[in-house]
């Protein structure tokens, strides 16, 4: 079953609920979205440490951090206009759909 979301790679994310709210770093980009699963990556956000081993000479090993993936619904929109973590609605106009800001009603391709 596919689920539906409003947020795409790219954009600014604010983590509103889970362990990562309360750090003070609770902004990132996407960069990755996995709609089946209903997870993200967001940069700096939700790292985990992976243990790697040497592979080649010049690529070394050891204990590494990765930004590990976060649930969609704990993640909000950022309006670029407004800076304030918001919710998006649609907008049609002129055959094409718009993301719309719900607080400033600013608009997004």
């Amino acid at each position: 079953m596919a689920r539906v979301t409003r947020l795409r790679k790219g954009d600014t994310v604010e983590v509103v609920s889970g362990a990562e709210r309360t750090s003070k770093k609770n902004r990132g980009e996407i960069l990755k979205i996995d709609i089946q699963r209903g997870r993200a990556i967001v940069q700096g956000i939700n790292f985990t440490k992976k243990h790697q081993r040497q592979k080649r000479q010049d690529v070394k090993g050891g204990i590494i951090e990765i930004e590990a993936p976060i649930v969609l619904a704990n993640l909000m929109f950022v309006c670029p206009k407004c800076s304030k973590a918001t919710r998006l609605g649609v907008k049609c106009a002129d055959g094409k759909r718009m993301r719309v800001c719900k607080k400033c009603g600013a608009e997004f391709a």
